[in-house]
């Protein structure tokens, strides 16, 4: 069997769904609209799911998630630390349920919170990319997978020298195991 490489499966940058630091959340969900309307759903079964973000010099800085994009609609989250380690931390669903009867959270409607959070420009909750989130187009499948898991990444940026030549989903990468899965069984 042939050795399978991350450059195999990444989707390439310029097919991802991109903006500036200094776009609102409305311009991002646009581009991220745009960019699925535009994949090729031949080559990709999944839809993405993030906005990769660029700074004044083109360079990606950042990303907005699906949770990144629900954290904006209420700004007050920012002042718990990140939500997501709390549940992780092993915080009964009851305590973080009252959470929101103790915590002035949720207090206006979703679409007043809807329209201000559309105005928001994405470097105040983008999410900043860490050293461990960057793979070389180069590496195999099971490096990516071991780093995806270590991680407990969604995705990973694709390295070629310096530049970022594209994404590798997590969702691809399940995908490409199952592929595999079938034809050893079958």
């Amino acid at each position: 069997m042939k050795t399978i490489k991350v450059k195999d499966l990444m989707v390439p940058l310029e097919e991802y769904a991109t903006v500036s630091e200094d776009a609102t959340l409305f311009e991002a969900i646009a581009a991220l609209e745009e960019a699925q309307n535009k994949l090729d759903r031949t080559r990709y079964k999944y839809l993405h799911r993030a906005i990769l973000v660029y700074d004044k010099k083109n360079k990606i800085v950042g990303k907005v998630s699906q949770h990144d994009v629900l954290a904006a609609l209420e700004p007050k989250y920012g002042d718990l630390g990140d939500p997501g380690k709390l549940s992780r931390a092993g915080f009964s669903p009851q305590f973080l349920k009252s959470m929101l009867e103790h915590q002035p959270l949720w207090e206006s409607p979703l679409k007043d919170k809807s329209i201000k959070a559309a105005k928001i420009k994405v470097k105040k909750f983008m999410y900043t990319l860490t050293e461990g989130e960057y793979i070389e187009d180069t590496a195999t499948l099971e490096h990516a997978i071991h780093q995806l898991i270590m991680g407990h990444h969604h995705s990973l940026l694709v390295t070629r020298g310096k530049d970022i030549v594209g994404v590798l989903r997590l969702t691809d990468v399940v995908a490409e195991v199952f592929r595999i899965m079938k034809t050893c069984v079958t």
